[in-house]
Parts: structure tokens; C-alpha cells; sequence
């Protein structure tokens, strides 16, 4: 019988693949929930009626396990992950902690998940919600149409900087509306986040911020080739989700209306693109949903060959959780084959 490890088991990330595990009727006597300086009697709830008691990952047996998922920071991921690898166990990065790895495939579920196969260490990793939100609906434009070049503009919640984060936006409002004072109110973010939109996510790496780094180089490491990408980040106020306005240019002649029709197609991906007033699909639509949802595809005739697209998904329920969860899947099916 399979054992599973979620490590980051008390994060967000990590309650929401338990309850993809729950879903798809994992016993809870399969399923061990770690996270970093648990106390003893720490628990986790396991769908409606179970809980999980939280291990600590400082003296958590490995061995005990086949499969895990790191979805903690990549600074703990990058200390225990060797050790996880070390009992045999089949590991899924979900941190970025191994991404320089040039031996760890990413994968994305549905877009590439027979490079698992490559996973010469028993490790895979997976990119970041943004990258997964983005290319899934894409891959089978890009298997027919080969992309040569994308620009993205992403717009994401709070929740990329997790709960702290999320608090923050909820003071600011709540304080804004009883007309109280801001002082001293920024702890996460350098600027007002209620009401404002604000164009940086992560740190500065030079010109770019290591979100919009990282969904370049993660592109190129999902899909095996040098497509061009240059992506625009900013975070919104709102608590969950990520929405993207996604401009493709590809090498041969595309029309919108076959692109439509490739993305309605595509499992996991809704379209719903009616050109009458609301006939789109918004982030509040989108929380808890499983599915990314795709609108506006339109002729971009500002390039050759050229298409752009709105799509919107909840980023910890799938653009993290649920691609973690197949992967672990893909990898251990892999491993019986």
C-alpha cells in the first residue's frame, strides 16, 4: 500500500493537496502530514469528518513513506528533501528549492509529465502557479502552432506571499473603511495593498522581479525550448487567485477561433468566451474551482501569427495543489511502468 508525505501539511498549499489526496478517496492511514516545529497534538483536518496528526519534520521517519510533496520554503525543502531522497522516497518539489538542478525535471501534469521518466533521482519539481495557469490551456496551441514568443501580464493575490500577507490586505481594508490609520500597517508589502494595485511581486533581480524571472526560465524548462517570454507582475487586493492577460506569437499561421477550439479540448481548461457584457469569467468566479478558465481569445494583429487570451484560476487549489498531486501520480506511475 502507498504511503504518502504532504511536508508543509499546516500551509495553504499543502491543506489543499490533502484534500485533492481525500477526494480521490486516499485512506487517511495512508496519508502523514508534516510541517516544520509541529508541537505534539498539532492536527489537520482530512476532508469532512478526519483529522491527520502533524508530524514534525525535524525527526520525521522518511522511511515510512513512497511518495512526498514539499510544500514548504525552499530554504527548509533544499535541508530535508536529500534526506527524503536518501530513504528511497519519491519526492515532488513544489518550493523552487531544486529548479537549478539541471537532473530534476519540471513538470507539469498534462503538458509534459513523460519527462517524470528522466527523474534520474527520483525528484521532480514543479514550476509556479502562474507558469502551470498559463501553459496547460496552451499546450495543445503550442504542440500544433509552435509559440516563438509570449508576453504576460499577471495579476496576483495576496496569497503568492501567504497567510501574513493575506492579513495585511484584510487589516488595511477594514481600517480604511472605519477611518483608521494606516502607520505602521506595512509589514509584507512597501506599499499600500487595499485598494492599490502594486507592480512588483518577489524581489528585484536586476530590471525583473524573480516572479516574473521565474516565469521565464520556468517556461523554457517546462516546454524544452528557447521560446521568448517577457512577463509583467503585480499584486492586486484580492486574497486567492491569479488572473493573466497572455499574448502569443507562434511560427505558423494561427487563427483564434482554431486556438478556441484547441483550448476547449484541452482537459482542465473551461472556455468560456461569449462577447456580450460579463460574458467572462472573473477571479472571484474561480476559488475552489479545479479548472483554469480561459475567455477573450482574440486575433492579435499587432504580430504574425499572433492570438491573445484572458484566463483566470484559483493559484493554491490549481495552479499548486492539484498539479502537485497529479505529479505525484505521473511519478509513481512512472516508476511501475
Amino acid at each position: 500500500m502507498t504511503k504518502y508525505a504532504i511536508v508543509g501539511a499546516e500551509e495553504s498549499v499543502g491543506r489543499e493537496i490533502l484534500s485533492f489526496m481525500e477526494e480521490d478517496s486516499i485512506k487517511a492511514s495512508n496519508v502523514f502530514a508534516v510541517d516544520v516545529n509541529a508541537p505534539l497534538g498539532t492536527q489537520v483536518s482530512y476532508g469532512e469528518d478526519e483529522e491527520l496528526d502533524v508530524h514534525n519534520l525535524e525527526t520525521f521517519d522518511f522511511s515510512q513513506v513512497n511518495a512526498a510533496v514539499f510544500a514548504t520554503t525552499a530554504e527548509v525543502a533544499k535541508r530535508f528533501i536529500p534526506k527524503a531522497i536518501k530513504a528511497g522516497v519519491k519526492v515532488v518539489d513544489a518550493t523552487g528549492a531544486t529548479f537549478e538542478d539541471s537532473d530534476v525535471p519540471m513538470i507539469i501534469s498534462g503538458v509534459n509529465e513523460a519527462e517524470v521518466k528522466k527523474a534520474s533521482k527520483g525528484l521532480v519539481t514543479i514550476p509556479s502557479a502562474a507558469v502551470t495557469q498559463m501553459l496547460i490551456p496552451l499546450k495543445a496551441v503550442h504542440d500544433k502552432y509552435k509559440i516563438k514568443r509570449m508576453v504576460v501580464n499577471c495579476y496576483v493575490s495576496t496569497s503568492i506571499y501567504g497567510k501574513e500577507a493575506m492579513d495585511e490586505l484584510f487589516d488595511q481594508t477594514r481600517k480604511i473603511f472605519m477611518n483608521e490609520s494606516l502607520v505602521d500597517n506595512q509589514k509584507v508589502f512597501n506599499k499600500q495593498i487595499a485598494f492599490n494595485i502594486i507592480p512588483q511581486a518577489g524581489e528585484f533581480i536586476g530590471d525583473e522581479t524573480s516572479f516574473e524571472w521565474a516565469m521565464n526560465a520556468e517556461t523554457k524548462k517546462v516546454l524544452g525550448v528557447d521560446v521568448k517570454v517577457h512577463a509583467n507582475f503585480a499584486v492586486i487586493p484580492a486574497f486567492i487567485g491569479t488572473a493573466q492577460y497572455v499574448n502569443v506569437e507562434c511560427a505558423e499561421e494561427i487563427d483564434a477561433d482554431e486556438a478556441r477550439k484547441l483550448m476547449k479540448s484541452t482537459k482542465g481548461v473551461v472556455v468560456f468566451d461569449k462577447k456580450v457584457d460579463g460574458g467572462y469569467v472573473s477571479l472571484v468566479d474561480v476559488q475552489g474551482e479545479d479548472n483554469i478558465y480561459v475567455s477573450r481569445v482574440r486575433q492579435d494583429v499587432s504580430v504574425e501569427n499572433g492570438i491573445s487570451f484572458w484566463c483566470v484560476a484559483d493559484n493554491l487549489h490549481v495552479g499548486m495543489a492539484k498539479n502537485a498531486y497529479a505529479v505525484m501520480r505521473d511519478l509513481l506511475k512512472s516508476e511501475e511502468e
